[in-house]
């Protein structure tokens, strides 16, 4: 742990984060009757850039290197944007038609997708131990979506592709030099995902008026409370290593669940369970190995 660390300030940072990923979540699923989901992802990132780019201003490294704008890995930069739109897109789609829990839960399983695709991208080696977390967690995913069930649906896909969009962001965050800010690399992918989702909703079909002062007032928010969380993220993950917080990003599962029961009076117990828990654990199982890993080098 380094002399600098605040790990329980950063756990509470990224609990808020969560939180507010799942207001946002609440809020499209709000609005998804009256605005498609590329409408959606568009007016989130045009409001969620704001927090980027304050997370960009307050950053010192930023500062101390002369305040750059240009890096050397531009293209992934931009590249990462299109694959937050396409991410935006699929997960935007699924809260218009599943229940809000079945598709945040999983949703979840990106850190699996993380694991598998450090593989080739990366050029990990990922043991067996890591494989079985991967294949456990996968089981989990899989029963969720109960494929060959009466109740499934083709839309239970839309979470897993987002779920696999989100991974390629983590993994690509990886291949940045390591001098370039965070919130550099987080200005360049939201502008990119901003000009990707725009694009996408004038080929849709164009944009609903706004009509109401109500509707435009969620609107804000959605894009406030996604911009927030990430920028609550990039703070914590600053306090602490990443291995202290992510087994707490599992309580966004329950809290989805509460949410959804609350606000839309979902109750999806059997489609949730075992499955959830086998996907948690196939992450915390992935979690502790990296981490003893990390220690043991």
């Amino acid at each position: 742990m380094r002399p600098t660390d605040r790990t329980g300030l950063a756990i509470v940072l990224s609990l808020i984060a969560l939180a507010l990923f799942d207001a946002m979540g609440l809020v499209i699923k709000l609005l998804s009757d009256r605005y498609s989901a590329v409408e959606l992802s568009a007016w989130r990132n045009l409001f969620g850039l704001i927090p980027s780019m304050i997370a960009l201003t307050a950053a010192r490294g930023w500062h101390a290197a002369g305040r750059p704008l240009r890096i050397r890995q531009w293209k992934l930069a931009l590249m990462r944007g299109v694959i937050v739109t396409l991410a935006q897109l699929c997960f935007y789609l699924s809260l218009g038609v599943l229940p809000f829990a079945t598709a945040s839960t999983i949703a979840y399983a990106n850190a699996l997708f993380m694991t598998a695709l450090a593989v080739p991208l990366l050029g990990e080696k990922v043991g067996w131990m890591r494989w079985s977390a991967v294949s456990v967690g996968f089981a989990g995913v899989i029963l969720v979506m109960q494929p060959g069930a009466a109740t499934f649906t083709p839309y239970a896909l839309l979470p897993l592709g987002a779920a696999v969009f989100y991974a390629l962001v983590g993994v690509t965050s990886r291949l940045f030099d390591e001098d370039v800010p965070s919130p550099l690399i987080s200005v360049y992918s939201s502008v990119a995902a901003l000009s990707g989702s725009v694009i996408l909703a004038l080929a849709w079909g164009g944009f609903t008026p706004v009509t109401t002062s109500t509707d435009m007032a969620w609107i804000v928010a959605m894009g406030g409370f996604g911009g927030t969380a990430v920028l609550f993220l990039v703070v914590s993950y600053r306090m602490t290593e990443q291995s202290n917080l992510a087994p707490f990003s599992y309580f966004g599962i329950p809290m989805a669940f509460g949410l959804g029961w609350f606000f839309f009076d979902e109750n999806p117990w059997d489609q949730l369970f075992p499955g959830a828990l086998l996907i948690v654990a196939g992450g915390l199982l992935i979690i502790w190995r990296e981490r003893q890993l990390r220690q043991s080098s």
